[in-house]
Formats: structure tokens, C-alpha cells, sequence
């Protein structure tokens, strides 16, 4: 990430004045005979693609109504001094504001741990889903806790929170790699002013459904949010727009080894569904040709198959029907 993406700009641009500075398994095997009889009955009747885009480089991506926001942290730290910071100068990065990606990885607004040190969320969610390192977080409510390496937190800021998330680093002997989406989600305005509050998904907690194709195990979907045949994530709190299955929110990871295959079915709620393609180079969804870094616009009345030709892939799907209202 680099200087160009300012989050106190973008909150000005998304709030409307409001202030801030953003941060940002049970391990359940699938029924391998329901997943494929749900393949063989799928027939795609046209194209589900809407359009598709590159991604930016850094910086957030682009979402739709009734998400707000989505960046993707990818950072190779180096390895760790005793009070988890990185073991290396830090001369020349512009700290308490380094989104530089210098060698890899950016201090953001740390000074010495990096991270985002406290600052001000109101009226929508944050849900952080982080596959690799950890954060910590810290909260005007008094909370703290320490999660990662496959963890999830889903922040209700509702009538306002000040909070941290930092990221410290513990290997001493090798790099610190850090991985994590933060998606912001909005509220409806009934709920704009509701005490604000977090709640964990721990690893163990979230359905990692991997399926047998073609005699490879080749896929695997992470259910952050919503349901996949008979496996549902864990619920969404209670005053978020997630937590009402009619609002069909869900926000998946698929990862996609060579020749792995995935169906997404059709939904009638009327829903947005987008994919963030991370990495690969040579996949398709419905026959056309995807490339890494990509954003694709789905219609969610159509059912997908997504197809991976080439080396592995990572796919972030953002699903909801729409609030239709400002933040």
C-alpha cells in the first residue's frame, strides 16, 4: 500500500464528514455425493458475469450497496524485536502514516508496533477475517483480545466506538507474514444508534467445507457469513443486516488448487454478488477467461462455475441484498 490511499479521505468521502482513521472450525469435511449432485444439477442458462474490472494495485476495492468498504492487507514483516516490533531501521518509512508496501510491508499509523492506533468507527460494521498473523484489538468499551490465523471479529460500531488494531509480531528467526480482509458492511438506519459491541468467530468455529472433484481435493470454501448447503456459519450479531437470513449476506473464501472446480448457486433474494480474484492466472468463470486481480459482477439469479486452469487461487465473494440507504 502506498501514500496515495489516505483512509481519513475516504471516511470524509463515505461519512460525510465523519472523522476517522480505519484499521484497516470445526474443520467440517463436505457430503462428497450432495456436493456433487448439486454440480450435476446445475445448468447455466447464459453467463452470470455482469462485468468485471481490475483491481487496484493498493488501496481499498471497489463494493456494492450493502457493503461499504473491502481492503485486502498483504505484508511480509520481518522478523521481530522482544516487544513485537520489526527487528529492522525504520528510517526513511513516514511513520504514523506509511503505506509505502517498502519491502513488502507498510507500518500504517504504528509508530513502533505497526497497525492503526486507536481511532473512531459509528453506524456501519467492521468484520475483519484474517488467514495469516494476528491483531490486536483494544476498545473504549474496555474489551480487548488477541486473534488470527483463521480467526474472525465482526464490530458493531452502531452509536460509536473508539478501537486499535495492531499488529504485532512474534518470530524472532524468520518473517512475520500478515493476511487479512477488513470489510465494512453498513446498518440500516433503525440500528444506526445501537450500543456498540464485538464478537469473535474463532477458527474452529467457521465451516471450512473442502470437496473431492474430479478425485482431487482441489476446493476449499471458508462460510465466514451465510449458508452453503446444509453448512451456515455462525450467526451474524444480532443488529446487523446479516443476522436476517431474507437479506442473504455472505461473505465466502474459495480457494482453488489447479483444476479445482466450485459451483455458486442461484439466489432469488435479489442480491449483489461480486468476486475478488486474488491470485491465478488462468482460471474461468462461465467460460470466460479471469485473470489474478480482478473484480467480477455477478448475477446472483444465475448460477456460476468458477474453473481454475492454472496455479492456485483465491477468491473473496461479497454477497447481500442492498439497504438502499446512505451511511
Amino acid at each position: 500500500m502506498n501514500s496515495e490511499y489516505p483512509r481519513r479521505r475516504l471516511l470524509k468521502i463515505i461519512a460525510g464528514g465523519i472523522l476517522s482513521i480505519i484499521g484497516g472450525l470445526f474443520g467440517a469435511s463436505n457430503n462428497l455425493s450432495k456436493l456433487n449432485k448439486t454440480r450435476e444439477n446445475i445448468k447455466i442458462n447464459k453467463t452470470s458475469i455482469l462485468s468485471k474490472i481490475s483491481l487496484p494495485e493498493t488501496g481499498p476495492w471497489p463494493t456494492e450497496d450493502p457493503f461499504l468498504f473491502c481492503v485486502h492487507h498483504n505484508d511480509n514483516y520481518p522478523a521481530a524485536k522482544d516487544d513485537l516490533s520489526p527487528n529492522v531501521s525504520l528510517s526513511g518509512r513516514h511513520l504514523g502514516n506509511d503505506f509505502s508496501n517498502k519491502d513488502g510491508w507498510s507500518m500504517y499509523h504504528g509508530q513502533k508496533v505497526p497497525g492503526f492506533p486507536r481511532h473512531p468507527h459509528r453506524g456501519f460494521e467492521t468484520l475483519t477475517v484474517v488467514s495469516k498473523g494476528f491483531i490486536d484489538h483494544a476498545d473504549s468499551l474496555g474489551a480487548s483480545a488477541r486473534y488470527g490465523d483463521g480467526d474472525a471479529q465482526w464490530l458493531t460500531a452502531g452509536d460509536g466506538i473508539n478501537h486499535s488494531e495492531m499488529f504485532p509480531l512474534f518470530s524472532q528467526n524468520s518473517n512475520n507474514k500478515l493476511d487479512f480482509f477488513q470489510i465494512w458492511l453498513n446498518l440500516p438506519s433503525y440500528n444506526k444508534r445501537v450500543e456498540p459491541n464485538f464478537e469473535m468467530y474463532w477458527e474452529d468455529e467457521i465451516p471450512k467445507i473442502s470437496s473431492n472433484l474430479n478425485g482431487n481435493k482441489n476446493v476449499q470454501v471458508e462460510i465466514i457469513t451465510g449458508d452453503y448447503l446444509d453448512f451456515s456459519s455462525p450467526i451474524a450479531p444480532k443488529n446487523s443486516w446479516a443476522n436476517n437470513k431474507k437479506n442473504d449476506v455472505a461473505v465466502w473464501i474459495i480457494r482453488l488448487d489447479r483444476n479445482g472446480n466450485f459451483a455458486i448457486p442461484d439466489t432469488k433474494s435479489g442480491a449483489k454478488r461480486n468476486l475478488y480474484v486474488l491470485k491465478g492466472s488462468n482460471m474461468e468463470i462461465d467460460g470466460q477467461s479471469i485473470s489474478g486481480g480482478s473484480m467480477v459482477t455477478l448475477d446472483s439469479s444465475k448460477n456460476t462455475v468458477i474453473k481454475n486452469l492454472g496455479s492456485k487461487t483465491k477468491i473473496l465473494m461479497l454477497q447481500g441484498v442492498p439497504i438502499n440507504e446512505l451511511l
